[in-house]
């Protein structure tokens, strides 16, 4: 697109919105960029465009803002239902975001991978797997998108025989209208039903990955996952599945035969690595390393390049990442799961009784089931933050019989997990909600836990 002198409203100047409107102004567009916080409060983004033709219009969204505008691009944590959003539809303003933009005009192949649970480990591992093929074909290697850096800021050094690796949330697949050459859903379970109306229309967004595929591209799907298998007839091109089970006859994929993991395609089968060469925790790590091994055979890699990859990986910061062991007792961070089925995914994850930190801004998901595995496996619970009272009325209900703690806050959540927990145990922070009644997002709070735990 000709972007000389077309207004572009960005809606949020978070990483994705300063990228955005770098990408923008350094193409000729005339970008404004809104946000409903203050130029304070914004210092480093606007630092970050400091010397660009973008304009400001902070501390909320006027609807003038909309007057002559070409496109509005909404930054992932942004709102769909905002008053300048459904005016913007009423006027027929296309509505775009950083990561269209992206797929619009990247030159190389793309792989995309969403779900439920999982992205960030299996947008790693598959960056990790493909450098391999570097200076074999392929020039270099991207990762970005949801995670790390926006790859539109990078795109203009992209060439034809690169890979973008692409982590995409359903934020950002409810507007998007073009789709990655390999595009995986990783699973799909009750998430950010805050933001979206129902998991019918979460699990819309999330298959618009598919929606807009061709015959020529290639999409990973979980065999196992109730709620992922269904979209297989919706496929356009090429379907590889990864299970933990055996392929059906006829079906193409990754799997797993006795202590190895294994690929069918059309050459055949053929032995990709061996289980033992994970070193990651729970079973789930298991399922994103099937998923990153279909993702990395659909873009040329071959098995030594997966099992380099796989190699001295022991995951992304936040994902069951081991802090320290004291006195006996060793301390977890997974802030990452910010919903129940994720703590289940975490609490699954161990063998040793857990005192499990619980808390933070419920996202209207169910934790019944959340409550009883934490009856089975934990040996006392502490809760917190804005989710503390309605989850201590649930386990008082579901759960009586285990011991149960509500802090004020997260610092003192943490120190009184620190103070119960006995040697042999394990301190596990593992949520089950979002951070945003104490903390920007789950980072700022996995970091906090970090430190918290350093100073005991």
């Amino acid at each position: 697109m000709d972007w000389k002198e077309r207004k572009v409203v960005i809606v949020g100047a978070a990483r994705q919105g300063v990228a955005t409107a770098k990408y923008l102004a350094n193409h000729g567009a005339r970008p404004v960029l809104t946000d409903a916080r203050s130029a304070e409060q914004l210092g480093e983004a606007r630092a970050a465009l400091a010397g660009l033709p973008v304009e400001w219009a902070l501390g909320g969204h006027p609807l003038s803002l909309l007057d002559g505008a070409d496109l509005v691009c909404l930054s992932g944590g942004v709102p769909s239902d905002i008053e300048l959003v459904r005016v913007a539809k009423q006027r027929n303003i296309p509505i775009s975001n950083d990561s269209q933009l992206f797929l619009d005009v990247a030159p190389c192949r793309v792989i995309g991978i969403t779900g439920s649970a999982g992205k960030t480990t299996t947008t790693t591992l598959v960056g990790r797997m493909l450098t391999g093929l570097e200076g074999q074909g392929v020039r270099k290697v991207w990762v970005g998108g949801n995670i790390g850096r926006p790859l539109l800021a990078d795109v203009d050094d992209m060439q034809a025989d690169d890979i973008a690796v692409m982590e995409l949330s359903s934020f950002q697949l409810e507007w998007m209208t073009r789709a990655p050459q390999v595009a995986a859903i990783l699973n799909l379970a009750p998430n950010h039903l805050d933001r979206h109306a129902d998991m019918d229309e979460y699990v819309s967004a999330k298959a618009r990955i598919l929606e807009f595929q061709t015959t020529q591209d290639v999409a990973v799907l979980n065999r196992e996952d109730s709620r992922s298998w269904p979209l297989a007839e919706r496929v356009k091109g090429s379907l590889l599945w990864f299970t933990r089970g055996p392929l059906a006859a006829g079906q193409h994929g990754v799997f797993v035969r006795g202590a190895s993991i294994w690929l069918r395609d059309e050459r055949g089968e053929q032995e990709l690595l061996p289980l033992n060469a994970i070193e990651l925790r729970g079973e789930h790590n298991v399922m994103n390393v099937l998923a990153a091994c279909a993702l990395a055979a659909a873009a040329g890699a071959r098995p030594q390049d997966m099992l380099a990859g796989l190699q001295g990986f022991h995951g992304a910061p936040h994902r069951l990442e081991f802090v320290r062991s004291l006195r006996g007792v060793e301390y977890y961070n997974d802030s990452i799961a910010t919903a129940p089925q994720r703590a289940e995914a975490a609490i699954s994850a161990f063998g040793q009784p857990l005192v499990l930190l619980l808390g933070g801004r419920d996202k209207q998901l169910d934790w019944a089931n959340l409550a009883q595995l934490a009856a089975q496996r934990a040996s006392r619970v502490v809760l917190f933050g804005q989710a503390g009272p309605m989850l201590d009325a649930l386990f008082a209900r579901l759960a009586p019989e285990l011991p149960r703690h509500t802090a004020p806050g997260f610092d003192e959540a943490v120190r009184l997990a620190a103070a119960e927990a006995r040697p042999g145990e394990v301190v596990l922070l593992a949520p089950g909600a979002t951070s945003f009644d104490e903390f920007k997002d789950f980072e700022a709070r996995g970091e906090r836990f970090r430190q918290l735990v350093s100073e005991l």
